[in-house]
């Protein structure tokens, strides 16, 4: 019996078909006819409270109305089961919807459309934040930091950008100018914290004919609000329509000056690079890709 499958029995369920097989792997599942999503967290990632948290705050709002996946709990209670060879498992359920894109791909739709879409995201992620400051956190809940020294500290959250291996001695000075940069700009925030995604990316956005939906809350963490908004950006950096795409999340989400996300912005391509290094093969192309994205909007940033 294979990890997902011993996973899937502890539900009462079977294995469909794999979705993603990446840092975690996830599959979809039927559970007496009812299609849910499994997912076997990345052994060392986050700890076993840690994951409990990101599924309690996905849990209170999915209760509060908003389009997050929900646990589904164990038949004997609880919402995270530990397979014999140590692997956390936990299943969700599942959220109708196509991804709003893939990394790397242009971006579908007119520029108009893909302005309308990130409106309609801004206006998400707003109301995900609002309705997180109404909660009270229970005392064991516990996430990362995607603060301050969560981003640009000795020890980032996503690793040590600035010494990637693949980076050129001029290319290493760029990043750690720009992280510099990024820490003078933090540092002069007093803006809102809070708990945010983290990760919202393409691939973690659905959309089911006109409605938006967020899945995949596994890096979220306490952070700047904003980081929300510059991640969202991060992947839209060479769209044509980059400018309309900025402009209407940023109103969506209701920031006044659409020069604040370009710190978070630049934080993201950053934390990129970081996130590659221990993760992927040396010869991955993500690595150049990273790289690239980040001198290009670091030096834009600098000038």
């Amino acid at each position: 019996m294979t990890e997902a499958e011993d996973a899937a029995c502890r539900w009462g369920g079977v294995i469909l078909r794999p979705l993603r097989l990446r840092e975690n792997a996830v599959y979809e599942i039927s559970l007496g006819g009812r299609r849910a999503a499994l997912r076997l967290h990345r052994r060392g990632y986050q700890s076993a409270e840690a994951i409990r948290s990101e599924l309690w705050w996905c849990a209170e709002l999915a209760r509060l109305g908003l389009p997050v996946p929900a646990a589904v709990p164990l038949p004997e209670g609880g919402s995270l089961a530990v397979l014999s060879g140590g692997r956390m498992a936990s299943v969700v359920e599942w959220v109708e919807g196509v991804p709003l894109g893939e990394a790397g791909v242009p971006l579908g739709g007119t520029v108009a459309d893909q302005a309308q879409q990130h409106h309609a995201l801004g206006q998400l992620l707003a109301r995900v934040h609002k309705a997180t400051d109404g909660l009270s956190l229970p005392g064991w809940f516990t996430r990362p930091r995607w603060d301050h020294d969560g981003l640009v500290g000795d020890a980032p959250f996503w690793g040590r950008f600035w010494e990637h291996p693949a980076l050129t001695a001029t290319e290493a000075g760029v990043l750690a100018d720009a992280r510099a940069w990024l820490a003078s700009q933090l540092a002069g925030q007093s803006g809102d914290l809070g708990l945010i995604h983290a990760d919202v990316l393409r691939e973690n956005i659905l959309v089911n004919d006109h409605s938006l939906s967020l899945i995949d809350f596994d890096d979220s963490g306490f952070g700047y609000r904003i980081y929300d908004l510059g991640t969202v950006l991060s992947q839209n950096l060479y769209e044509p329509g980059y400018a309309d795409i900025r402009a209407a999340l940023c109103e969506g989400y209701g920031l006044s000056d659409a020069g604040q996300v370009d710190a978070f912005t630049l934080a993201r391509t950053l934390a990129s690079v970081g996130w590659s290094a221990p993760r992927l093969p040396p010869g991955d192309p993500v690595h150049a890709s990273h790289i690239a994205r980040a001198l290009m909007f670091a030096r834009r940033c600098l000038a």
